[in-house]
């Protein structure tokens, strides 16, 4: 499927957030030259916990500015909306959703190439940016997750630079399919075997499918949703 687009690209540095002042990178601002895209993603881009964020299999975080009339519909007057990277995105664009987008999808960024690895876990992390408790519940639960991408070649890139996708390895693993399976139909034996073998998805996820086919059981996400926020 022809897909391509201009992205804003966005980085930040490791700040305090919310009221207990956690250290985070997720509040992210556009960057303004070239800018080289490593096996870890943009330069000038920091996490702070990176036991959990960052690394190469979460190098760079898209996430659907299409998204956003949605979540002022539904939090109201939100000021981390006003602009992209409310939600620690390193991509933001238009046009682009979890159902247009397949896990393995490769792209070309700039002179990088990139590979769709993942969908995203959100973190407590977001309560604290939105100010709002449930906030990473809410963007679970709704679907509206973005994705991650690993980094293929590293390359260099510059406001502008379109993003376009090359090659489409499991189109019908789309991130939306993805979601439904790990969060709403989550014990499907048959969707968790297809996850298991999907060598292009990161992992980490591969094991999530793994485990519930062994154990029987969902994982507890509450530390993951809930942390000390």
């Amino acid at each position: 499927m022809p897909l391509q687009t201009s992205p804003v690209l966005l980085t930040g540095q490791i700040a305090p957030i919310g009221t207990s002042a956690v250290d985070s990178g997720i509040a992210k601002t556009p960057i303004c030259g070239v800018t080289q895209i490593g096996a870890e993603g943009l330069q000038g881009d920091a996490q702070a916990d990176r036991r959990v964020h960052g690394g190469p299999e979460k190098a760079l975080h898209h996430y659907p500015q299409d998204h956003y009339p949605v979540w002022r519909s539904e939090l109201g007057d939100c000021p981390v909306l006003a602009r992209p990277g409310a939600f620690g995105e390193n991509i933001s664009t238009n046009g682009i959703r979890e159902s247009d987008i397949a896990v393995g999808d490769i792209f070309r960024l700039g002179t990088a190439l990139i590979q769709v690895s993942q969908g995203r876990q959100p973190c407590w992390k977001l309560d604290l940016r939105f100010g709002q408790r449930g906030m990473a519940r809410q963007v679970q639960e709704s679907g509206r997750t973005g994705w991650y991408y690993r980094v293929l070649e590293p390359g260099q890139v510059t406001p502008g630079d379109q993003m376009t996708l090359v090659e489409r390895l499991a189109p019908d693993w789309t991130i939306q399919r993805l979601w439904h399976a790990m969060y709403v139909d989550r014990m499907n034996r048959d969707l968790l075997t297809e996850i298991a073998g999907l060598s292009v998805l990161a992992e980490g996820w591969r094991k999530y499918a793994r485990r519930r086919l062994d154990s029987g059981r969902i994982e507890d996400w509450t530390a993951r949703l809930e942390g000390s926020a």
